[in-house]
């Protein structure tokens, strides 16, 4: 295999490549990871949801020994820690310091490579990876289709790229997240993690009866992530709900997608067997880059 070459130089900070001088607008995400660094990883979960939606999202094969694999906002290692395991050599970069997190989830694993770079400034020459993934990042950035273009630069011809995004639609933007993020977007990242801390288990009990009473639609009533239809212990529950409500009510930037926008996103960078559709965090998109 030929080696990946990068377009500059990067800075080595606590053993991690580092291509950004600061966190930008991303930093809320990395308070998240450090905390929760093993939450939502499948081996400790003991469920396999991470490997679940990786795979029905992408359509890809569960082996892909030898391939080059880029995955943008790897957040504390979910993904990874699935891609590690089809044998492909992975490339994992987040923006946050979250790649700390990933780092000592997997840093001592040989075929994975954590760096901490920007989806804007991908600091590699293009077109060198078979397969790129990007899951529940796009809509996080402040321009999701400037950040897709880079993406798909990074795909070689005849490779893959597979991202979802949040979908744009009435009942979605229905969520309270939506009421609430004009003021907790401005908080203290640090302050509002303690808030949601001290509300989300307060308010789990109810959530979980109106989640058994009316469903999907009845959890959304209460402005908190709630996951106990999922067979989690109360302890990994709560981890969970602290976790996503912090996720819902954080971001700097928040920008959910249509199905027609992210066809268009494929067909702009003339990808082919394009499949864009509804998903599980929203609306899903891969495609292939023709060979030139």
């Amino acid at each position: 295999m030929l080696a990946i070459v990068f377009n500059r130089h990067p800075t080595a900070v606590r053993v991690i490549p580092r291509f950004v001088s600061d966190e930008h607008y991303a930093s809320s995400f990395g308070l998240q990871w450090i905390r929760h660094a093993r939450a939502q990883l499948d081996s400790h979960t003991g469920k396999p949801i991470t490997r679940t939606r990786l795979f029905a999202t992408t359509g890809w094969s569960e082996r892909l020994d030898d391939e080059r694999i880029l995955e943008a906002g790897c957040g504390a290692g979910r993904f990874t820690e699935v891609l590690a395991a089809t044998g492909a050599d992975v490339w994992s970069f987040d923006l946050s310091n979250a790649v700390e997190a990933n780092y000592a989830n997997h840093g001592h694993v040989p075929n994975v490579h954590i760096f901490q770079a920007s989806i804007d400034a991908i600091p590699f020459a293009q077109g060198q990876f078979d397969r790129v993934l990007c899951l529940g990042v796009l809509q996080h950035t402040p321009d999701p289709a400037a950040a897709f273009r880079a993406l798909a630069a990074q795909v070689r011809p005849g490779g893959v790229l597979a991202v979802d995004v949040y979908r744009k639609d009435f009942a979605a933007l229905l969520q309270w997240k939506y009421l609430l993020r004009p003021v907790t977007k401005r908080m203290n990242a640090e302050r509002l993690y303690h808030l949601v801390r001290w509300v989300v288990p307060r308010i789990i009990p109810i959530a979980r009866v109106a989640r058994r009473v009316g469903g999907r639609w009845g959890a959304r009533l209460l402005p908190i992530a709630e996951y106990s239809h999922l067979g989690f212990t109360p302890a990994l529950n709560k981890e969970w709900s602290i976790l996503d409500t912090f996720d819902m009510l954080s971001p700097a930037h928040d920008h959910p997608q249509t199905l027609a926008t992210v066809r268009r996103w494929f067909a702009d960078a003339e990808f082919t067997d394009v499949v864009v559709q509804r998903g599980p965090n929203g609306i899903i998109g891969r495609g292939r880059k023709p060979i030139t």
